[in-house]
């Protein structure tokens, strides 16, 4: 099934899934432990104390070694662009599902009991795992989605991140809503409809029942009103430092650990004394400086070498503020050639994702071996800005398909669960206020505290200072706090 590029693909093809649930000896044992068709779809089966029409028993898949390994690898086809590290299996029935998909692609598994042992360990979650690791749940059927966030909720207690869900079979009652309100994505091998349009092709029911059956799921939808579903641990810098994959993000996350710092310093100056002056002021206070080359009057290759010194000095990341906007070939030039030879230098820049994927392809060819970092600009700290919805939501999708190379987000709140994705927010001051063009304000507190950002981006607040250096003190100080009191908030 993973060389087909669609489920549509994959069930219409005679070996797969309808081969499957259309045989006498197989599809029986998949919607019912009892010994005839008829006993299962029938007016006295009950689910929650209604009397429903169909009832699909899974259990007894295990009697049925192929099939098992058959929906295995259906439901492991349709995870397959999603990034994780573990899986867990819905107590009981998804338990053999989850222990095929685990064994056959190498992809560790956790346990969870449905009540915690009175003794040894006591452990409600059993396996071997890290705070911070994605785990994605493996269910046989969905109905309401209880017994997901059932399972949810002990694994995002330990610090796991969990965004997804794959089921075999949804019933079509409620549970898809009831789980995407819950903040969590479905991934659905078979609806409800599909079975029972499958079931009436081969002559296992007629089109009456079919009917009757979908007019009683449509009328009785089961609604959560609100799943006791807790957000993933915070996590402190230290502890995201194994999941980020690019080099300068391991960096970046260690030394504002080490440095007790989450602030960045625009140096939007266009003299190189000017720049230079100021990195070497405010240099012990922050973890990155951010330059515009481009608005300089004086660059020189001179100016690079000093500037990496200071970076040396003061143990800070260069980010070159470039927001490259073109197609593949021409920022890898841009990056690498012209005056400014970015790429030689900095060790983070940025982009704009508006021409797809090819622009990160571009910059990273142009990276070749040295340790670089890329941030999409996701969104925009200005009025009126066009960096938002699907936009926004493409961006993010972009930088987690390659986290070798995208460090982040320039972004104004929290926008992945990816922990090894970090966001910076530009346009932050003490003083919660605008400029008259368009800029638009926000306290470290706002940002950091409520946002959950990684870090703040500081230009006027700091540079125009009488004092740089205390001006970029006080703002470490505001940022750091407000990241501290997470880390304390999370103990408590």
């Amino acid at each position: 099934v993973s060389t087909q590029s669609t489920w549509e693909a994959v069930v219409s093809t005679q070996s797969t899934w309808e081969a499957v649930v259309s045989t006498q000896s197989t599809w029986e044992a998949v919607v019912s432990t009892q010994s005839t068709w008829e006993a299962v779809v029938s007016t006295q089966s009950t689910w929650g104390g209604l009397t429903s029409p169909i009832y699909i028993d899974l259990r007894s898949i295990v009697a049925y070694p192929k099939l098992l390994q058959d929906v295995s690898e259906l439901m492991f086809y349709l995870i397959k662009d999603v990034k994780f590290d573990n899986m867990c299996g819905v107590p009981y029935t998804a338990l053999p599902i989850a222990t095929c998909m685990s064994t056959a692609h190498d992809v560790p598994m956790l346990m969870r009991r449905k009540e915690a042992k009175k003794y040894g360990t006591k452990k409600l979650i059993e396996g071997v795992f890290k705070a911070g690791e994605r785990c994605v749940i493996v269910e046989d059927l969905v109905t309401s989605g209880m017994s997901v966030f059932e399972t949810v909720a002990p694994l995002r207690d330990l610090g796991l991140v969990v965004d997804d869900v794959v089921v075999l079979v949804d019933r079509e009652q409620g549970g898809r809503t009831n789980i995407e309100n819950g903040g969590l994505r479905l991934h659905a091998a078979i609806t409800i409809s599909t079975v029972l349009e499958i079931l009436t092709r081969v002559g296992r029911i007629d089109g009456a029942m079919a009917t009757t059956t979908k007019e009683w799921l449509a009328a009785n939808q089961v609604e959560i009103k609100s799943p006791d579903v807790k957000p993933a641990r915070f996590l402190s810098y230290t502890e995201r430092i194994p999941h980020a994959q690019n080099a300068v993000s391991q960096r970046l996350l260690r030394l504002m650990e080490a440095k007790k710092t989450n602030l960045i310093v625009s140096a939007d100056l266009n003299k190189a004394e000017e720049v230079l002056g100021l990195a070497d002021q405010v240099g012990p206070h922050i973890c990155m400086l951010k330059t515009h080359v481009d608005i300089m009057e004086d660059f020189t290759p001179e100016f690079v070498t000093r500037l990496q010194a200071l970076a040396q000095k003061h143990d800070f990341v260069i980010f070159e503020d470039r927001k490259f906007g073109d197609i593949g070939n021409t920022v890898l030039h841009q990056y690498t050639s012209g005056v400014y030879k970015i790429a030689d230098w900095a060790d983070i820049t940025d982009a704009h994702p508006v021409p797809g994927e090819g622009i990160i392809a571009g910059l990273q060819k142009g990276a070749g071996d040295r340790e670089r970092g890329l941030l999409l600009l996701a969104e925009l700290s200005s009025k009126g800005s066009l960096a938002n919805g699907s936009y926004t939501e493409k961006c993010v999708k972009m930088a987690e398909a390659n986290p070798g190379f995208c460090a982040g987000f320039i972004a104004q709140r929290k926008l992945s669960d990816n922990p090894g994705l970090l966001v910076f927010t530009p346009g932050v001051n003490l003083a919660s206020k605008g400029d008259a063009l368009g800029q638009q304000y926000r306290t470290p507190q706002t940002v950091i505290g409520n946002d959950k950002v990684d870090g703040i981006s500081v230009g006027r607040g700091v540079y125009r200072a009488d004092d740089p250096a205390a001006a970029a003190q006080q703002y470490r100080d505001a940022a750091w706090g407000a990241y501290s009191e997470l880390l304390a908030a999370r103990e408590g």
